[in-house]
C-alpha cells in the first residue's frame, strides 16, 4: 500500500442478514475502489441465527480483504461494533449496518466530506425508510436521552459514519459494559459533522429492536451517561417531604385551633401505599445504578470470539 493511498476499514455487525452479505460486500468494494482507496471489510457475526458465519467464510475465501469475526454467543450490536473497531487497521473506519438500509455507495459521500477536515462524519438519514413506529420510538428515545443528559441529539443519525484512526484509537480506550456507539463518539468531542444520505428500506430479515429492547437500550444509555435520575429522585423526595410537612401542619391547626376532627383512615392508608410505592421506585433507580457498577467491577470481557477468518488461514 502506497503512503498516498488510504486504507478504509468497514466494520459491519451481522445478525439476521445472511442473504445481504454478498451484495453488501460487492457494493462496498466497488465504492471504495472508486475513491480510490485500499480496503478491508470486517464482518462480525453476532451469533446470527441464519448461519451467517458460513457465508462470511465463503466471502473471505473469495476475497481476503473480507475478514470475519465469529462471536461465541450474542453480545449485541454495539459490542460487535467494538470488536470490529478493535481489529480495524484502517486510516479511516466506516461503521454501518448489514441490512443494506445504509447504502454502501454513500461511503464515498462520507469520505469526501471528511476530507474537508472533519475527524468524524455521520450519515444523516433525512428521509428514513423505516416503519412509522420505529421512527417515532427513535425520536422518543433521543428526546428522553437529551432530557436526562442535557444534550441535543439528532434522531436521524445512527451508526453509519466514518472516523479517523485517532478517533478509533480513543474509542478503544472506552471499555464500559453499557455501550452505544454514536453517543460515545459524540461524547469524545472530536470535530464532527453530518451529511445527508439516501436511506433504503430493509432488504433482508427484520429488526430485533422491539419496544422492550428499545426501553432497555434507553435505560442503559441514560444510566451510563447521566446521574440526573438520582438527582430527580432526591428532588422529588424533598418536595414530597415538604408537602407532607405542610399538610401535617394544616391538620394540626385544624384539630387544635379550629376544633375540627381529622377524618380519614382511607386517606391515611392511600398515603402510606403511595409513599411506599415511591420509596420502592427510588430504590429501584438506585438499584439500577448499583447493578451497573457491579457489572463494571466484574471486569468481564466485552465480547468472546470463537474464531476468526485469520485463525482459519493460520491453521491452513
Amino acid at each position: 500500500m502506497g503512503k498516498s493511498t488510504p486504507l478504509i476499514s468497514t466494520v459491519i455487525p451481522v445478525y439476521g442478514c445472511r442473504n445481504c452479505l454478498k451484495t453488501l460486500s460487492s457494493r462496498i468494494i466497488s465504492t471504495v475502489e472508486s475513491i480510490p482507496a485500499d480496503l478491508e471489510i470486517i464482518l462480525i457475526n453476532d451469533a446470527s441465527p441464519d448461519n451467517a458465519w458460513e457465508t462470511i467464510q465463503e466471502l473471505h475465501k473469495q476475497d481476503s480483504r473480507i475478514k470475519g469475526i465469529d462471536f461465541a454467543r450474542n453480545f449485541g450490536q454495539h459490542h460487535a461494533i467494538t470488536a470490529g473497531l478493535d481489529y480495524a487497521a484502517g486510516d479511516w473506519v466506516v461503521v454501518m449496518d448489514c441490512d443494506l438500509q445504509d447504502r454502501p455507495e454513500e461511503i464515498a459521500t462520507l469520505y469526501e466530506k471528511a476530507q474537508e477536515g472533519y475527524e468524524v462524519v455521520f450519515a444523516n438519514r433525512v428521509e428514513r425508510q423505516d416503519k412509522w413506529l420505529k421512527r417515532k420510538t427513535s425520536q422518543l428515545f433521543y428526546r428522553v436521552y437529551d432530557y436526562f443528559t442535557g444534550k441535543i441529539s439528532d434522531h436521524t443519525i445512527a451508526n453509519f459514519s466514518i472516523s479517523q484512526r485517532k478517533v478509533v484509537l480513543a474509542f478503544r480506550q472506552m471499555r464500559e459494559q453499557n455501550r452505544f456507539f454514536p453517543l460515545f463518539i459524540q461524547w469524545m468531542g472530536y470535530q464532527t459533522t453530518s451529511v445527508p444520505v439516501e436511506h433504503n428500506a430493509r432488504q433482508d430479515g427484520k429488526t430485533t429492536y422491539n419496544l422492550k429492547k428499545l426501553i432497555t437500550l434507553a435505560t442503559d444509555a441514560i444510566i451510563s451517561q447521566s446521574n440526573k435520575p438520582l438527582r430527580l429522585s432526591i428532588q422529588f423526595g424533598f418536595i414530597l417531604a415538604l408537602g407532607s410537612l405542610l399538610y401535617g401542619l394544616y391538620l394540626f391547626i385544624r384539630y387544635f385551633f379550629l376544633a375540627q376532627p381529622v377524618q380519614g383512615w382511607t386517606s391515611v392508608m392511600v398515603s402510606i401505599y403511595f409513599i411506599g410505592g415511591l420509596i420502592f421506585f427510588n430504590f429501584g433507580i438506585l438499584g439500577m445504578y448499583i447493578g451497573k457498577i457491579f457489572n463494571e467491577t466484574k471486569s468481564r470481557p466485552l465480547y468472546l470470539i470463537r474464531e476468526t477468518t485469520e485463525t482459519n488461514d493460520n491453521e491452513r
